[in-house]
Order: structure tokens, then sequence, then C-alpha cells
């Protein structure tokens, strides 16, 4: 038996000096230059803008599929005490039927063409999507500028709705995470509309009317804040022609061009600490002020961010994570999980961690992640830096497999950026940032500044505000 294995493998050896048993397409041979030659041929990202304002932008995969959908440049940000909670309702209200469909309707034709509606919201805008076949993308925008332009509003919808509205933020509450990033944002934001929730105050919710509804939608819904955008397989020109169709009759709100936030920007160094020793964990977020979305500096604070990285104790690695912080957290046991985070607005950030732990840990965790931060401000290497760009690179490419993804991105960075960063160029950004860069972003952001501190549950453990913050520097003799 043994005989007869050595001589199938010599063999194989044999054959394999002569040809290759799996034939490799030679587009992929090289691996020199494979990754830039990939992200300079991806396809190209066309957008125009109508006479109304209103922008179109797509990306044509020739996939099967496809997601059309469009990015509102309005969110929970664009409110007021009143009506906090106003946009995220209305999002809920486009699908519960329009002068055109009943609810029953709407849902039956999308479940005909096998497609899928969805909408979300969040502090700077409010989407509207589809994911249908390709041959489905009139019908699909069609109803979506249905729902968009000639929802009904029944009171009996409303009163329904805000029944499933309420239920919605009493699940909320049971998500520590959530209920921690908005404490995060009210103390951070204190006194701005950043710093209020998505979904309002439950008082708000309660008392919101119809006429809040409608008044919403003619000073927020309009062209100069719509980007129709479209991923898989799209023609460009069809969505241009159907926009036109459905669209161009659309009137601007009481505008012509998009009114400044009603409280602007205001980063307060401070935090919320809610106790409650009948959580087993506790939840904590330290958090700085970042940068908004096209700042300069928002490249290398992704990258910060991938060093710090995240962990929970399901991953292996043990000793060998790359992440210091990881390999602590193995080796230790400080925390159950952690997860770094860079949150973008268009003018803001916030840069920061999310970890929870035992409750008896939260003053060595907290200072191991102090400790980091000041070694990136400090002493961060080449090769980590390195090792953080290639992760983030590869983490970019992998959020943007689907074409639900890639629409999305190109919805976010219409909105962001009035044009969408080609691939190839945001590669470079990344491939530019060194040591010395990350360095430099942590002296500017992290080193002796005032963070902002979220914690639920049992936090007893945590050191007080002024501990924290006299951790920001290092006294270096």
């Amino acid at each position: 038996m043994a005989t007869r294995l050595l001589k199938i493998g010599s063999v194989l050896r044999n054959y394999s000096n002569k040809t290759n048993i799996v034939t490799i397409p030679k587009q992929w041979r090289s691996t020199a230059a494979s990754l830039k030659e990939i992200l300079v041929n991806q396809p190209a990202t066309n957008v125009t803008l109508l006479d109304n304002g209103m922008r179109i932008a797509s990306e044509d995969s020739g996939a099967p599929t496809a997601t059309v959908g469009l990015w509102i440049d309005s969110g929970s940000r664009f409110e007021d005490d009143k009506n906090n909670g106003v946009a995220h309702f209305m999002e809920h209200m486009a699908f519960k039927g329009t002068t055109k469909r009943s609810q029953t309707d709407l849902e039956l034709e999308i479940e005909n063409m096998g497609a899928h509606l969805n909408a979300y919201t969040s502090r700077e805008q409010t989407v509207f999507y589809a994911k249908c076949l390709s041959q489905d993308v009139p019908k699909a925008i069609e109803i979506l500028s249905d729902i968009i332009q000639n929802s009904k509003l029944g009171e009996s919808e409303i009163e329904r709705e805000r029944g499933v509205i309420l239920r919605e933020m009493q699940e909320v509450e049971t998500n520590l995470q959530e209920v921690v990033f908005d404490h995060l944002h009210a103390t951070a934001y204190q006194g701005t509309s950043l710093g209020r929730t998505i979904l309002g105050p439950t008082e708000n919710i309660k008392s919101i009317t119809r006429d809040d509804l409608i008044n919403y939608v003619k000073t927020h819904y309009g062209p100069a804040r719509f980007v129709l955008a479209g991923a898989g397989g799209v023609e460009h020109q069809q969505l241009v022609d159907l926009a036109n169709k459905y669209f161009s009759k659309m009137s601007q709100p009481q505008y012509t061009e998009i009114p400044p936030y009603k409280l602007p920007n205001r980063y307060t160094g401070s935090e919320i600490r809610v106790r409650d020793d009948s959580i087993p964990l506790a939840h904590v977020a330290i958090a700085i002020q970042g940068v908004g979305w096209a700042d300069a500096d928002n490249i290398p604070l992704m990258v910060a961010n991938t060093l710090m990285g995240a962990w929970d104790r399901s991953q292996g690695g043990g000793i060998n994570n790359a992440s210091n912080l990881a390999r602590e957290s193995t080796e230790d046991g400080i925390c159950h999980s952690y997860q770094s985070f860079n949150t973008c607005y268009k003018d803001t950030g916030l840069w920061g961690i999310y970890f929870v732990c035992d409750p008896m840990k939260c003053e060595e965790f907290s200072w191991s992640v102090q400790r980091e931060w000041m070694r990136l401000c400090t002493s961060v290497t080449e090769k980590e830096v390195a090792r953080a760009k290639n992760i983030l690179k590869t983490n970019m490419l992998l959020q943007l497999d689907g074409t639900t993804a890639i629409c999305e991105d190109i919805g976010r960075q219409m909105l962001c950026y009035n044009r969408r960063i080609p691939l190839h160029e945001l590669e470079m950004r990344i491939e530019s940032v060194t040591a010395k860069t990350i360095r430099d972003v942590g002296m500017k952001y992290i080193y002796d500044t005032c963070p902002a501190i979220a914690a639920v549950g049992p936090v007893e453990n945590l050191p007080d505000y002024t501990t924290i913050r006299s951790r920001m520097y290092m006294m270096r003799v």
C-alpha cells in the first residue's frame, strides 16, 4: 500500500512539473500590481444633475440584479426639540399606502416582482431603496417615486404605526450598545441636534400628527436633497430618463439651497453614567472629537481606528493577535469584547472605543485603552501601520460586496462629498499614511484632549472623569 501511494505521488509530481492541474487566469497570475489594476478597472460611477437639482449616480456592473434607491440629505439632525423623531416616523409611513396603491397592493406588487423594499433613517440621511432583477428597475423606481411623493398618511395608519415605533423604542432600550451610543452623542453634542436620538423621545412619538408629517415632507423632501443611486445591472441613461419621468415635476421646498443645521455642531468633553448593578456587565464608550467625512485627516484616523482593532472572547489568536489591546485582553481577561469606532458626520465625528467588561475590570481596561492611545500618539511603528493599512483596504473591499453595498456607498458619498471617490484614489490615500502621520493626528486629536464618556451598568469601578482626563497625556522625564 505504501509503495502504491509513493508511485501515485511520483506521478503527480511529474505531472505537475509539466502542467497545472488548475488553470489560473492570466489576469490573476501577476501579484505585484494586481490590486491597483483591479481598482483602476472598476466600472465608472456616472453622475448626472437634473434641471431641478436632483442628482443621478450609478455604477453598471452588468449583474442580473440591481439595487436602486433614494438617498435624502435629511435626518434627525435637521429636527428640533418639538419634532424630534418625525424623520423616522415618516420613514415608517412611506410603506403604508399611497394615493395610487393601498398597503396591500404595494406589498403584493413587490412580492410578485421578487423584489425587496427597505428604508432606514440616520442622523443625517433618510434612505429608501429596492433590490430587484435588472429588468424590473423601471418598476422599482416608479414605486419609489410613488411612496415618496404620494404617501396617503392616513390617520388610522399613523395611529397603528405610532404603536409600532413605541415598541421599537422598547427593543432599542434592551440593546445596551445602542443605549450607550445614544448617551455618548447626548453628552458629546449636548445642546445641539446631533445630541438627540433618531427615534425621538416617547412624548414626541405620542404627539406627532399628520400635519407634522406633511410639514416635514414639504420642507425636507425636495430634488436638491435627493440622490437617485443605482448599482448592478443598471444603465445610467435609463436611470436619468426614469428620474426625469417620475421626479422632474417635483418643485423645491421653500428654498433654493439646503439651509444650514438649526443648531451647529459643538463638541463638549463630558460624561453620562447610568449605574445599574442589576446588569451583569459594564458597557462603556470613550471617545474624542474626530473629523467629518471630507476632512483630510479622516483617512489617517481610519487607519488609527484599525490599529486599535476589535476583539471578543469567541475569537482565537491568543498571544498571536496583531493588536496589542486584543493580545492583552486575551492574556489577562480584562474585557469580554471591545470595538474601536470612527463615526463620521459632515462636519464632525466621534473616534473612540466601546467595550464590555466585568464590573471590577472597568478601571484596568480603560487604563489599557488610554495607554494604547498614548502609544499611537508617540511610538507607533511602521510595521503596525503597514498591517493596519492592509486590513483597512481589505475591509473596504469586503464592505462593497454586492449591489446593495455599492449602491449605499454611492448614495452616501454623493451626499457627503458630492462625488464618489474612486477605489484606486481611496487606496492611494490609505497607502500614503505613515507612522508619522498617525503620530501627528494622534497628537492633534487624542493627546491632551477632553474625552466624552458614556457608561451603563455596574460602572462603580470606572475611574472618575478627572482621572480619565489626566490619562490623556504622558508625563515624560
